[in-house]
């Protein structure tokens, strides 16, 4: 097989990214948006030994699954990987890659549960940032980035945001028009706006809009104002090269700048940097499982990477005390003040530090108490020190959030003892396991619809008489 090559060729399965899958004698092609058994013509686009990367040119034979897109630059665009598959078969594919994953990677095989939805499969996002640009042809250009580039693929609305979302492009477009600004050149490192950023909470928004210098936003304001009537605004002015949106100079042009709102029993000041999972009913059902599965008589959660204190708040609320460990002092200084807010002096604990280093201090101050370890990491999960620390603290419960299977699937082996590391330092799987814990519940959670992203949370157990 050759680079730019056409073939034909049925679809065996999905990939990680939600790609099909195709066996084409010794080579093995990786395509996206096609399904299953479906007979498909493609192009190689790219060949490394026997791996074969192509594009899609037509689909020969459908599967019965395949679904029209809602949005028409879906592929184009490379945020929405599952648009052509029906809502039921990404459910069954999000819990197939996580089983299949952890599987794989960290050799635990174990029964996992439905993925659990909404019911939003699309207009679910409360957050939405866009890259404002130029295209090819040197015109003004708001959008997505392609997938694996900075080339901006425009648009005029987004089926996974909110609908507000085609007033917001509307507004930033007839604010560059009417006062000749212009999107910023990533090539020539010219132009004035780079980001429209806006965060819906209980329908408020925080809007910010990031230049490069100040500017007069007035006529942005009035366009705003046809649609939105609860709005605070922000000029941030970012001059660094990167992939960060904002830089370290904010100016309020509207409002007081933040907003507080109340969510899962808890009140919260938010801002424009304040993190909020984008999906605001699997949020809640996320942390009502996590809760759940954390209470019980005479318990104390030890919430790890707790960032601003919104879990920790809700299982102080739940267990009667809960400790928050976060190494950002930012973060912990926004869940104190959550505490003070929400009533918990005594009940909630924050504590700026190594989460490896703070497992066992807290864990001396609780002695006598059944203990709860709540523990979720960045992407890239946990360090293994980390997870050293939580073995060695014993706590009666383990409880996982993941947003990424691999990672998770690397922790998890670890804490069952299916992986183990060699004298090397490598990971390697353990033909005879032998753990102190009992994995007693994984369940998948969607809470980005149409996307190959899933989250999941996992409960362990502490086994009798160990």
């Amino acid at each position: 097989m050759q680079k730019n090559g056409e073939y034909t060729g049925v679809v065996q399965s999905l990939g990680t990214n939600g790609e099909g899958i195709i066996k084409c004698g010794e080579y093995v092609a990786f395509v996206p948006y096609c399904l299953p058994q479906e007979e498909v013509l493609f192009k190689a686009l790219q060949v490394k030994g026997k791996i074969i990367y192509g594009k899609l040119l037509k689909v020969i034979k459908a599967s019965e699954q395949r679904v029209e897109p809602k949005c028409s630059v879906c592929q184009k665009c490379g945020g929405c990987q599952l648009q052509h598959l029906s809502y039921s078969g990404q459910l069954d594919f999000k819990r197939d890659l996580v089983a299949n994953t952890l599987q794989k990677i960290g050799g635990v095989t174990t029964e996992v549960s439905p993925c659990v939805c909404d019911g939003e499969e699309y207009r679910y996002r409360n957050k939405l940032a866009l890259p404002i640009g130029v295209d090819l042809n040197g015109q003004n250009a708001i959008g997505f980035y392609a997938e694996r580039s900075h080339r901006i693929v425009k648009i005029e609305d987004c089926p996974i945001q909110s609908k507000w979302v085609k007033n917001v492009i509307s507004a930033v477009y007839s604010f560059m028009d009417a006062q000749k600004v212009g999107g910023y050149n990533e090539v020539a490192k010219s132009g004035l706006l780079r980001h429209i950023v806006v965060r819906e909470i209980n329908g408020a928004f925080i809007i910010v809009l990031v230049a490069t210098k100040i500017i007069n936003v007035d006529f942005l304001l009035a366009e705003l104002d046809k649609t939105f009537k609860n709005y605070t605004f922000y000029l941030n002015i970012n001059t660094v090269q990167g992939n960060a949106i904002f830089g370290k100079e904010w100016h309020i042009c509207r409002g007081e700048g933040f907003f507080v709102a109340e969510d899962c029993g808890v009140k919260f000041k938010t801002g424009a940097n304040t993190f909020l999972q984008v999906n605001n009913g699997i949020r809640r059902k996320l942390y009502k499982e996590v809760v759940k599965l954390a209470t019980a008589k005479n318990t104390v959660a030890l919430d790890l990477y707790s960032g601003g204190g919104m879990l920790t708040a809700m299982l102080a609320n739940a267990c009667g005390q809960a400790y928050g460990v976060e190494i950002v002092k930012e973060a912990t200084a926004c869940a104190d003040e959550l505490k003070t807010l929400n009533g918990l002096n005594g009940k909630m604990f924050n504590i700026c530090g190594k989460v490896e280093d703070e497992i066992n201090n807290v864990f001396d101050l609780t002695e006598g108490k059944e203990r709860v370890i709540v523990c979720d990491p960045p992407r890239k999960g946990m360090e293994r020190s980390v997870i050293k620390a939580i073995l060695a603290a014993k706590p009666n419960k383990i409880i996982l959030v993941s947003c990424n299977p691999s990672t998770l699937a690397r922790d998890l082996g670890l804490l069952c003892g299916t992986l183990k590391e060699d004298e090397n330092g490598q990971l390697v799987k353990e033909q005879t396991p032998n753990s102190p814990y009992t994995i007693t519940q994984i369940t998948p959670f969607d809470m980005f619809p149409q996307t190959k992203h899933v989250e999941s949370v996992v409960c362990l157990s502490r086994k009798e008489n160990i």
